[in-house]
């Protein structure tokens, strides 16, 4: 979620652990992503497949709403693992679920009758991925040759599984208060991740219908000491005084709520995520979606399943079995088949920061620069793609660029991203720098050099190329956007 919620990633970006202790994010992401490596490569070892590594073509799955700096970052993090930058794809987590859903028997899709149509040319869906994090909504049409195109962008925020996490920690925070739920932390890191783990395991559990009380095992001794060290009085005692005491009761080491006070903590998750289905629904190009499809971990959750059906009555509500295993299944056909999505919608516009001469019918003053002849208007946003446009896979866009200066070595552009179709300058509040672009020449020469940046859009990353226009010769050209 720091990924996902970072506006300005960076290489050099720091997590905090339980404690508080800083510790940099791409050794965290590059030892987790590591220790599934290693767990994998041993039971090929045990098996005695005789794989060589080599061979291997890895596929490492994010979030289609995260940014291209995410997502660059997830690469140097698993490249840090020791995955060959070359044999790695990035997949979209609801491209991968909706990819492997093509695949399942129908019998094995719950809501699906035996006229299901999604594996049929014309029919449209909507992916939900519910996650641990993120919520991640995605918009399908099945073509005639078998592949997929997206009919409006991928949309989503952070309304996974933890929100409600979040909501159950502020519950203790109003029973215990702050100072001593922080006192766990420090003091007793692993009863405090106990506490945790059993509320991801309860959390399961939790019906509609359900009216009686919810059981959850709490680490009750280190509780109580800290209610007694910090507050002067015992558990029982700091409960019946809490604004939750007609709603839990303590009995040994079980933690009883009432179905209702549980059931509210999911509310204003659930309301988020059927309002933000709700706003995809009402675009034109969604217009003929009658299936939606809930996939991810969260999606298994009672809670959920039943606000969709109610929410959506006349479209039909498909969850495969093993709903939480449907993206990583789809990322192995994926990393099989990389081309199964033809076309993607654009999130955002793409444009690269450029000077025009300054017209001052067009322009606005205070972008004008009068230190050169013809005058000049800096900080222009020259549009690459367009938010919204249909990108075929691999599509290529280019931009013209001139050197400035003879035996010029480099050429460095500055890349921003907009949530407006067609922004003027590079510095409206719509606008936000992504990255800059580095275009080298091995062998500067004195005369002016014109070069096309080739940029390549559909696919679940970005690419660069540089063409010299005279000779039509590569240039090195690389993206750093963290």
């Amino acid at each position: 979620m720091n990924l996902h919620n970072n506006k300005k990633i960076k290489s050099h970006m720091v997590l905090e652990d339980i404690s508080g202790k800083a510790v940099p994010a791409i050794d965290v992401f590059g030892l987790s992503i590591k220790a599934l490596v290693t767990h994998l490569t041993d039971i090929l070892d045990k098996q005695g497949t005789g794989m060589d590594k080599s061979e291997i073509q890895w596929v490492l799955t994010v979030p289609a709403i995260w940014t291209d700096a995410a997502k660059q970052f997830m690469r140097k993090s698993a490249v840090k693992a020791g995955i060959p930058e070359d044999r790695l794809k990035i997949a979209l987590e609801p491209e991968a679920a909706s990819i492997f859903c093509q695949y399942i028997p129908t019998k094995k899709l719950h809501g699906a009758d035996e006229c299901f149509t999604m594996t049929e040319p014309g029919s449209k869906y909507m992916v939900v991925d519910l996650g641990g994090g993120t919520a991640d909504i995605t918009v399908h049409e099945k073509l005639a040759n078998g592949q997929l195109k997206e009919l409006c962008r991928a949309a989503g925020n952070d309304c996974g599984g933890t929100s409600v996490d979040g909501r159950f920690f502020q519950m203790l925070v109003k029973i215990f208060g702050g100072p001593l739920m922080k006192k766990i932390k420090d003091k007793d890191p692993s009863a405090y991740l106990d506490l945790f783990r059993e509320f991801e395991t309860v959390k399961r559990t939790i019906t509609p219908e359900k009216v009686s009380k919810v059981n959850i095992t709490i680490p009750f001794a280190s509780l109580d000491a800290q209610c007694k060290t910090v507050l002067g009085e015992n558990l029982a005692d700091v409960l019946e005084s809490s604004p939750y005491s007609n709603q839990i009761t303590v009995r040994g080491d079980k933690m009883r709520v009432d179905a209702d006070l549980m059931r509210s903590l999911f509310k204003p998750t659930i309301d988020s995520i059927i309002s933000l289905m709700k706003e995809i629904l009402r675009n034109k190009a969604t217009s003929e979606v009658s299936q939606l499809l809930l996939v991810g971990g969260f999606s298994e959750c009672m809670l959920i399943q039943d606000a969709v059906k109610s929410n959506f009555k006349k479209k039909r509500v498909i969850i495969p079995e093993e709903a939480g295993l449907s993206v990583l299944k789809g990322a192995v056909l994926f990393g099989h088949r990389p081309e199964y999505v033809r076309s993607r919608v654009m999130r955002l516009s793409y444009g690269v920061e450029t000077c025009h001469d300054f017209d001052p019918n067009i322009h606005d003053k205070k972008y004008l620069n009068e230190s050169v002849e013809p005058h000049k208007c800096g900080k222009i946003f020259k549009k690459i793609v367009e938010k919204d446009q249909e990108v075929s896979l691999g599509q290529k866009f280019t931009t013209g660029h001139s050197t400035v200066y003879p035996m010029q070595k480099e050429m460095k552009l500055k890349i921003f991203v907009s949530t407006d179709k067609k922004p003027m300058y590079t510095d409206e509040s719509s606008c936000t720098y992504l990255g800059s672009a580095l275009i080298t020449f091995p062998t500067p020469t004195d005369d002016e050099r014109d070069v096309n940046a080739e940029y390549t859009f559909g696919n679940t990353e970005i690419g660069m190329t540089a063409i010299e226009e005279k000779t039509g010769t590569k240039i090195t050209a690389s993206f750093d956007l963290i």
